[in-house]
């Protein structure tokens, strides 16, 4: 296709390809994203190109492509993915891991305008243009632009209230996720979700990772941090504690202080409005009850 539209946590992206640029072909986990109409919120440019980082940019970040071998943390390549910034844009470069005739992509963004170039370096005449990485960088660029947050979380909506349950691997986001979903609630996702705060309100959806996703959203009625334990136990946090507490779980490129600055407003007003707390507890579905028997009901 020459182009799509598609709807990611309330924003409308446009996907267009230039002359001369690969064919568009987005994978399957974004088909239930699409959206119709003129409007957008932000349009991607699509070329062929050499992905090339312009002469006196400077990189800021650089991401290392590892795997996890029986536990352990193992770097397969020192250049996956990196930054590079010069005067007010931002060249995002990056490899392709799973699509092999994509050599490799360059994201170009700025603040303003809400248009943004994408060079892919392919041997194919047919391209996803959101392969990964570039789909999460992408989104993670666009929540940082608006005063949004990404963080590692599964969410879910139980009649109509949202509970947002953050951790980094193996604290249970998806285990309780199930839980939730065997008491009847709707899993907006079980890894990662984007928290907007909009006309006063505050929203949190999914992302798509998997091949059925579809948009989904609810309004959080409260955050909470996961830890096992041997008893099921809630402790609240405020104040600092509580911001400080959710960014370590929030995505985030510390290689610029106006990035940070950003997100802690962000998380100050979100903390001070969603109660937070810590949640110890013990994976089985008595969990549910107990979260909804301790006043978050």
């Amino acid at each position: 296709m020459d182009k799509f539209c598609l709807n990611i946590a309330g924003y409308v992206i446009k996907v267009e390809r230039s002359a001369g640029g690969p064919v568009l072909m987005p994978a399957q986990r974004f088909r239930k994203s699409f959206t119709t109409g003129d409007g957008f919120d932000y349009l991607i440019r699509v070329h062929r190109g050499g992905c090339l980082i312009p002469p006196g940019a400077e990189r800021v970040f650089n991401a290392p492509l590892v795997e996890e071998r029986d536990g352990q943390t193992v770097i397969k390549s020192h250049e996956f993915w990196s930054i590079h910034k010069k005067d007010n844009l931002i060249f995002i470069k990056t490899i392709f891991p799973h699509n092999p005739g994509m050599h490799s992509g360059m994201l170009t963004i700025s603040r303003h305008p809400g248009v943004w170039d994408l060079e892919l370096a392919t041997d194919d005449s047919i391209a996803d243009p959101l392969a990964w990485p570039l789909d999460g960088l992408l989104l993670y660029y666009l929540t940082v632009f608006n005063g949004d947050i990404m963080i590692h979380a599964s969410g879910v909506d139980y009649k109509g209230k949202g509970y947002i349950f953050s951790g980094v691997s193996g604290k249970g986001k998806s285990t309780m996720a199930r839980l939730w979903e065997m008491a009847g609630a709707k899993v907006i996702h079980d890894d990662r979700l984007i928290i907007r705060r909009k006309e006063g309100e505050i929203f949190f959806y999914n992302t798509p990772v998997y091949d059925d996703d579809e948009p989904r959203s609810a309004r959080p009625a409260g955050i909470f941090l996961l830890e096992h334990g041997k008893q099921n136990m809630i402790v609240p946090l405020d104040g600092s504690r509580a911001v400080s507490s959710v960014m370590a779980n929030c995505i985030q490129h510390n290689w610029n202080s106006e990035i940070i600055s950003g997100l802690m407003e962000s998380l100050s007003e979100v903390c001070g409005k969603i109660p937070v707390s810590r949640l110890y507890f013990r994976p089985e579905s008595k969990i549910v009850e107990f979260i909804l028997g301790n006043g978050q009901n």
